[in-house]
């Protein structure tokens, strides 16, 4: 049965390089569905190849990429059209981030590779008041649920890899490139850590192997759409 599984796994890394799809630009669309109304200005911590961010400007007046890594920051802004409203710099999270306040403040795949609380509290510390923080994150798998969400990922990641790719073979994208480690905490220690930080915060296990966060400031009057 183990080699049988090795075998299921290594056909099933073959078939994902060739046809590669990003797991991560799946959630963008429900990121904008996050966001609250009459945005002003977004940060858009670990950006990467620069595809959210420029998403963001289309319901934001003023959004701002930062990344740790250069050659990424200086891929994001290549295709960035100059009038867009869009600016990365290259900057380490969660110390180097730029003050702020920010309306919106969003984190895909990228918290995991940061010190969690000390992350969150700073997120928390650059929001404006009554502004929106919006994580997309990856965490350990230890429980059943966790095991078999993701076992039900898997026949769903082959399906949307061929629509993606319309069944022809791809190179990586850009955003597949940057540098990628495993998450080390569970779903249950990112609860746990998440509750004490932002009180009222919303979290939820994902397909493809993805949590959510998501966390309005009390503070202002903003609503979420």
């Amino acid at each position: 049965m183990t080699k049988l599984l090795h075998r299921v796994f290594h056909a099933l890394d073959r078939f994902h390089a060739a046809h590669p799809w990003d797991h991560n630009a799946h959630y963008h669309r429900w990121i904008l569905r996050q966001l609250p109304s009459g945005c002003d200005s977004a940060l858009d911590v670990g950006s990467g190849s620069g595809e959210l961010a420029r998403l963001l400007a289309t319901r934001v007046k003023t959004v701002h990429g930062i990344d740790s890594d250069p050659d990424i920051v200086a891929r994001a802004g290549e295709p960035t059209v100059p009038a867009a409203p869009v600016t990365f710099t290259v900057a380490d999270a969660p110390a180097g981030m730029p003050p702020g306040p920010y309306d919106v403040i969003t984190c895909v795949a990228t918290v995991h590779h940061l010190p969690f609380t000390e992350a969150l509290t700073r997120f928390r510390e650059h929001l404006a008041p009554g502004g929106t923080l919006v994580v997309v994150g990856l965490s350990r798998e230890e429980t059943l649920g966790d095991h078999l969400l993701s076992l039900a990922s898997i026949p769903l990641n082959a399906a949307m890899a061929l629509i993606k790719n319309k069944g022809r073979r791809a190179p990586r994208p850009d955003s597949m490139t940057a540098r990628t480690r495993p998450a080390e905490m569970t779903f249950s220690d990112i609860v746990r850590e998440a509750r004490q930080v932002l009180p009222g915060v919303r979290l939820r296990r994902r397909l493809f192997w993805r949590y959510t966060l998501v966390w309005r400031d009390g503070s202002g009057e903003r609503g979420l759409r």
